[in-house]
């Protein structure tokens, strides 16, 4: 028993070598394997998770990931930020999670923007072009689905539209549109679940920054990748 336990800890401290070797030639070669670009209550967020929401938004926009500045990227990096403080508060919500069938959907909308996506070998292409799979583009969806669906179930029963909000809306945005378009008038009653609709849908993106907001100065959140206007790296609380 002691010869196996002697042998197991060898194998163990050779491993524990290997690796330790392996990181010493990278730093020693200046190559980054990984790091670490934002914590958000002791979760880390690597830079291969923002470089992956960078591609999903890439193919999802039509863009290519070249296009993205770094504004851009650090939008990116925002988002997964958000995402990881709304991912908390799904634990303990109520709603209805995205099935596979309606990522699916939503996958067949977007390969609709790339004409050479007709086929699948041609849709495959376009996906080696961004760096995902099929698979983890479903992944995505669902995750971003799921997300909506949390913000709407929160925040959406707050909302209430009253009537002077909708002929208002009916009277200053909806009925100059029309007549800019050169469409016929369309009376109030025909339109009016459509722009309390939209006035919701207004309100909850609205509602949805302020708590946002508010799980920011909850949480402690720290973006060692950024720095500020004194070089020094952004922390928040």
């Amino acid at each position: 028993m002691t010869k196996v336990r002697t042998r197991v800890t060898r194998i163990a401290a050779l491993l524990f070598f290997c690796i330790s070797a392996v990181r010493l030639m990278a730093m020693a070669e200046g190559v980054v394997i990984d790091r670490i670009v934002a914590t958000v209550n002791g979760q880390i967020i690597l830079e291969s998770d923002c470089d992956d929401a960078l591609r999903y938004e890439a193919l999802l926009s039509g863009r290519t990931v070249s296009d993205f500045n770094s504004e851009a990227r650090r939008a990116v990096l925002d988002r997964l930020v958000d995402q990881e403080l709304l991912g908390e508060q799904m634990k303990s919500a109520l709603f209805k999670h995205a099935t596979e069938e309606e990522a699916a959907a939503q996958v067949a909308h977007t390969r609709q923007l790339y004409p050479e996506a007709a086929t699948d070998d041609g849709w495959k292409a376009v996906l080696g072009r961004y760096g995902l799979t099929e698979k983890a583009l479903v992944a995505h969806v669902r995750q971003e689905i799921d997300l909506m669906r949390l913000v709407d179930a929160h925040l959406r029963p707050t909302v209430q539209i009253d009537s002077k909000s909708i002929e208002a809306y009916y009277r200053d945005q909806f009925i100059p549109q029309l007549k800019q378009s050169g469409s016929g008038d369309v009376p109030l009653e025909q339109v009016s679940g459509k722009i309390r609709e939209l006035l919701t849908q207004e309100k909850v993106s609205e509602l949805m920054v302020s708590w946002l907001q508010s799980l920011r100065a909850e949480s402690k959140v720290s973006l060692p990748g950024a720095v500020d206007s004194s070089g020094q790296g952004v922390q928040t609380r």
